[in-house]
């Protein structure tokens, strides 16, 4: 029996996408309560805004746009990370240093860029997917995702590191 209020659709929906959701919240802000603010307000957005759904299929992609917009109007708070400690100030492990390096490139990135590459790398979305989540063109998305890989190559690899070569 279903409780009033209660939409099937709607909640599948969220069980559906709902890691993936928090995943790309986390990597937005870095901060664990932060993401589930953003993750909580997105759902409560989609949840009103539900029955303007025109295919429950894009349901991700919807989602992604809402907690996206989110994200902007409530003023992005990026963590700083600062040496030997994350986002939530917790200590980071001397072994995890590498993450922390892909934390700092990811935050150096331009917002714009940032976003489409997240959405392309952990939402598993398309060129034409994110252009339309982000309202611009493929070819603006393709470019942003270029620029994003090689600031984040030249970041992690600067090209005058002294590299090793095994013969």
């Amino acid at each position: 029996m279903l409780l009033p209020g209660r939409n099937p659709a709607y909640e599948k929906a969220v069980n559906d996408h709902f890691d993936d959701l928090y995943r790309f919240a986390y990597w937005l802000c870095r901060n664990r309560w932060q993401a589930e603010d953003l993750v909580q307000e997105a759902l409560l957005r989609a949840w009103r805004a539900w029955p303007s759904l025109r295919e429950e299929r894009a349901a991700k992609a919807w989602f992604f746009t809402i907690l996206l917009r989110e994200f902007r109007r409530s003023g992005p708070r990026a963590a700083r990370l600062e040496s030997g400690a994350d986002a939530d100030g917790f200590a980071v492990d001397p072994d995890l240093s590498s993450s922390v390096d892909i934390d700092r490139a990811l935050h150096e990135l331009p917002d714009q860029s940032r976003e489409a590459l997240l959405m392309q790398v952990l939402g598993g979305f398309t060129c034409a997917e994110i252009a339309g989540a982000l309202g611009t063109t493929e070819g603006a998305v393709m470019t942003r995702l270029t620029r994003a890989r090689q600031a984040l190559r030249l970041r992690l690899d600067p090209p005058d590191a002294k590299k090793v070569h095994r013969a």
